[in-house]
């Protein structure tokens, strides 16, 4: 398998990636307050509890396996704009692969989270102090803000449009999402920009996808 076609099925795993785990949150998960500012600790450390696969699998697929897949996305797109830009790859391809670092970090973070506060599941009030502590490390390495994915994906939106690897629709899905990303640093507008950035994302990552297996360029007037 080519680097770009392995790039390709790498996107359209990112994207699986986001949909599942948008899925669980807004369903299983949505009592317990993830996702938002009004996460109940109490909660979360009781259903880590009873159910501590399913948190478990959740921070596997929507950090580990999403970085896993993100660092060889980024490689792929690297080589793909170096062909015309290559300044703009080197640059894009240090940025990825510290936003893959980061997210790869979150999800180590919270599975271990998941596991100490298990443990503790006798002493329910240690056992939800101690998760709230993690936690609050995991969203400081990404899972709390997307500037480093934004940054990213703004990056490698204008690079691809510049070096006809993606159309101006892909483009420009690319550059909301990425700005989105970046409006994360602002905690007012943390909840909004952080879903637009993850809805954007997913559609901008099967394009990409699309785009690296076909393995076509486009050319922009």
């Amino acid at each position: 398998m080519t680097l770009p076609k392995a790039g390709g099925l790498a996107a359209l795993t990112c994207a699986a990636t986001y949909l599942f785990g948008f899925a669980l949150l807004v369903t299983v998960l949505a009592p317990l307050g993830l996702g938002t500012n009004e996460i109940d600790a109490t909660a979360v450390a009781a259903f880590i509890a009873e159910r501590p696969g399913i948190m478990i699998a959740w921070n596997t697929l929507i950090y580990i396996v999403n970085a896993l897949a993100l660092a060889v996305l980024v490689v792929a797109l690297r080589q793909q704009i170096a062909v015309s830009r290559p300044d703009a790859a080197a640059l894009t391809g240090a940025i990825g692969l510290i936003w893959a670092t980061l997210v790869l970090g979150a999800g180590m973070i919270a599975n271990v989270a998941v596991e100490r506060t298990h443990a503790l599941a006798a002493d329910p009030e240690a056992a939800a102090s101690l998760w709230r502590t993690l936690h609050a490390v995991e969203l400081g390495l990404g899972g709390g803000n997307e500037i480093a994915g934004g940054a990213w994906i703004l990056a490698v939106s204008l690079a691809g449009l510049a070096s006809c690897l993606f159309g101006r629709v892909t483009a420009g899905i690319g550059a909301l999402s990425g700005a989105a990303g970046l409006a994360t640093i602002l905690p007012p507008l943390g909840e909004i920009a952080g879903a637009v950035f993850g809805l954007g994302a997913i559609v901008w990552f099967i394009a990409v996808g699309v785009a690296l297996l076909r393995g076509s360029r486009v050319h922009v007037r």
